[in-house]
């Protein structure tokens, strides 16, 4: 979706160059029926009514991302409903590890997209939500609007929000007669993670990506969301994947996604993504061209205009098929049927009775403060200056973010139900505090740093709100540098020199930031990270601040260095090259230094792990292999391949790992708890490690407890090769979590 008129909180969207190519101009041709003419009507996504049949006009195009939007056409906040809850933007809400509460999420937001339907204020119940490609570079601007950089993490937030938008269960199997509460839609797919970085954009990119990388890092998040979260919707992506438009890829919509995957929804494409194919990629000679390629690679609706213009035109010239159309039609009006949209009286239908009082309920406002503070990342403390004492006299807060309620939201957000600025919070605590903004805007072109220092120097302690906004990340605008915006470090530099105590600074911002020179300053005393933390993000910051939550998030992505802006953003690859000294992405493959980790995070308990039992020290290949036997490698290393994780040898083949987990400390904590597996030998583009599992548990302080994972070596210990085929290879692996590990020898 594009959505870029920043900061108005009602975004329309950007096209794409689209120059029109009038079916008329065309030579005359047959006449053709009537049906395939107004049925193309019906594959945009501002369907019109068909008033003969009783039908209603329908809008396909509605946003959901971290709450109920008007980003798209299909909703309006005119009517008796003006707001909805406005959750964390997903990176933060990702950096729980708590997929529950995202499940929890998911049901609030599809409640709510429910009640403005039913109140009359939404054109169609279709919602294209969750972002879920892979944060590979972190100077995308849409980086957070994802779950991080982990396909297993992104295909369990997939799970648990679609479920929880569609009406399923937590797991799964829940939807009586396939009637739906909401419909999600996974996107956008696939190998999208490039807007606009140095001239290249995403209308007319060609993502050069491996057999290998699209099998074990782009792909899996999608196979998630179809395969366990049955999503209803998937949305194709601008971008070209090794020449091919995603949306007129035939292989990728209907082999693999409907095929392979058994994909049983609608499949829109981006918002003209169709139209670039004639007119940006130039991969189809004519619009008619475009039109037949996309429907015949089993795209059902086009979100623009190309196939309203250009259908009738390419029925006429024999290079599409009427029964194309109605294909199409079935899968769109199987949905709306879904929906409940044809049922009679929607009142008496399953969440006919959902209201506008379940919008911005109390419990929904504060399931979005409890997502806030479980999300935020402590990420230095140095002697224990965090929590802040509650009976301080004063207190500075600094920076362009401090008294921004709007900033918090992120992108496609609705207007919140409320709007509480991080200053605002923080004086609820300390009467006598002082706000100075210290630069400008967020982008500090100019800072009033001799103003803001003499403001800390009055103060007993000082807490600087920092970071990015949409202004420095956003759709359609990715970053090219991973230093602080103009003048924020001297700033931030000059106010922890000068003031009494050491400072804390919070950074608001999506992607990461290189901030080495805060973790190395001794005046740094404290780091949080909050993403964009929501309607309810100001009061979660002051209360961790102050000690009424102990932070327990842990980093979904890699926080990367300033130089690693010299590698291209145009370069897909996952694993490291060290003839040319690329050092490949993400914590699965990334080989360089790292400013902080994925799955870092700090709490005021000190957590302590260890292994109680293992069920499994050693996993024999011909066991779990499909045939009884192994295959070599070339250089003579036994391996299977695993293309099926629910046969049986494998569900044979699985175990239980049971960590023990200490909370040293005296406060009550939620914690994040990461399961990895670790190898040696990471030849053969093999992984560094990967994560295995995670849970969000509480401990009270003093407390320890057992948490239980079950590790399928079918699933946790195969990689890619480069073929693309999902192998497990013989050799040690090893669980770790924290600083503990236990190893497992693979034989063959």
């Amino acid at each position: 979706m594009s959505q870029l008129s920043h900061p108005s909180p009602v975004t329309r969207p950007t096209r794409p160059p689209n120059h029109s190519h009038s079916a008329n101009s065309h030579s005359p041709s047959p006449p053709e029926s009537k049906t395939s003419s107004h049925a193309s009507h019906l594959t945009v996504n501002t369907a019109p009514a068909i008033p003969r049949l009783g039908i209603p006009a329908y809008e396909w195009w509605s946003e959901a991302l971290h709450g109920v939007s008007n980003s798209g056409y299909g909703i309006r906040f005119n009517g008796a409903i003006k707001s909805a809850t406005s959750f964390p933007q997903v990176i933060l809400t990702a950096a729980s590890f708590d997929a529950r509460m995202w499940y929890r999420i998911g049901q609030a937001i599809g409640l709510e997209a429910r009640a403005v339907y039913n109140q009359g204020q939404a054109n169609g119940m279709t919602f294209w939500a969750p972002n879920i490609n892979v944060f590979r570079d972190p100077r995308w601007g849409r980086g957070q609007e994802t779950p991080g950089e982990d396909p297993l993490v992104s295909g369990k937030y997939a799970i648990s929000y679609v479920r929880g938008v569609q009406g399923d269960t937590f797991q799964g199997g829940g939807i009586k007669d396939g009637h739906l509460q909401a419909s999600a839609c996974c996107k956008h797919f696939t190998a999208y993670d490039l807007d606009h970085w140095k001239g290249v954009n995403r209308f007319g990119y060609d993502a050069k990506v491996t057999k290998q990388d699209l099998a074990d890092t782009y792909q899996p998040p999608f196979q998630s969301c179809i395969q366990h979260a049955q999503a209803s919707g998937i949305m194709c992506a601008y971008n070209r994947v090794n020449g091919v438009p995603n949306c007129a890829d035939h292989n990728l919509l209907s082999n693999i996604a409907r095929n392979q995957w058994g994909f049983q929804g609608y499949i829109t494409s981006d918002c003209d993504a169709v139209s670039i194919i004639y007119d940006v990629h130039k991969y189809a000679k004519t619009p008619e061209d475009a039109v037949a390629e996309v429907l015949k690679a089993g795209m059902d609706v086009n979100c623009g205009s190309y196939l309203k213009n250009h259908t009738k035109s390419a029925i006429q010239k024999k290079k599409l098929l009427e029964s194309d159309i109605d294909r199409a039609l079935g899968n769109l009006f199987t949905m709306r049927m879904r929906l409940g949209l044809f049922n009679g009286n929607p009142s008496s239908l399953p969440y006919g009775s959902i209201g506008p009082s379940q919008v911005c309920s109390k419990a929904h406002q504060d399931l979005a403060l409890e997502a806030a503070r479980n999300g935020i990342v402590l990420l230095k403390n140095s002697a224990k200056l965090l929590p802040l004492k509650k009976t301080i006299s004063s207190l500075a807060v600094i920076g362009p973010n401090a008294n921004s309620a709007h900033t918090l939201v992120g992108n496609y957000a609705g207007p919140p139900c409320k709007s509480v600025e991080p200053l605002k919070a923080l004086q609820s605590y300390v009467k006598n505090t002082q706000y100075h903004k210290g630069c400008n805007f967020v982008n500090c072109t100019a800072a009033s740093i001799n103003e803001a220092v003499e403001v800390a120097k009055k103060a007993d302690y000082v807490v600087l709100f920092m970071g990015l906004d949409q202004g420095e990340e956003r759709e359609d605008f990715d970053r090219v540098d991973l230093a602080l915006p103009g003048q924020q470090q001297a700033l931030i530099t000059a106010v922890a020199k000068a003031a009494k105590k050491p400072v804390v600074l919070v950074m608001i911002c999506g992607g990461p930031v290189d901030i080495s020179f805060a973790k190395r300053d001794p005046k740094i005393g404290g780091i949080l990270w909050a993403g964009y933390p929501g309607e309810s993000g100001g009061i979660a910051l002051a209360e961790v601040i102050f000690g009424d939550h102990n932070p327990g998030g842990k980093l979904p992505m890699t926080w990367y260095p300033r130089e690693f802006i010299k590698i291209p953003m145009t370069d897909m690859r996952m694993r490291p090259d060290p003839s040319s000294g690329y050092p490949g992405r993400t914590y699965r493959f990334y080989t360089g230094r790292k400013v902080y980790r994925f799955g870092y995070g700090l709490s005021y308990s000190k957590y302590t792990y260890d292994f109680v039992s293992v069920t499994q020290n050693k996993l024999s290949l011909t066991q779990i292999s499909s045939t009884g036997t192994t295959l070599q490698s070339s250089d003579s290393v036994h391996y299977t391949s695993v293309t099926d994780t629910e046969t049986e040898s494998c569900e044979k083949a699985k175990f239980s790992a049971t960590v023990g987990v200490q909370n040293g400390g005296e406060m009550d904590g939620k914690h994040a708890i990461l399961l990895f597996v670790k190898q040696n030998d990471v030849a053969n583009g093999k992984p560094v490690k990967q994560l295995v599992g995670f849970e969000s548990v509480k401990t009270k302080g003093g407390e320890r407890i057992e948490v239980e994972f079950v590790v399928s070596p079918c699933e946790h210990f195969r990689t890619a090769n480069e073929e693309g085929l999902m192998v497990i290879e013989e050799g040690t692996r090893y669980l770790a979590v924290g600083d503990q590990q236990y190893p497992i020898s693979v034989v063959s």
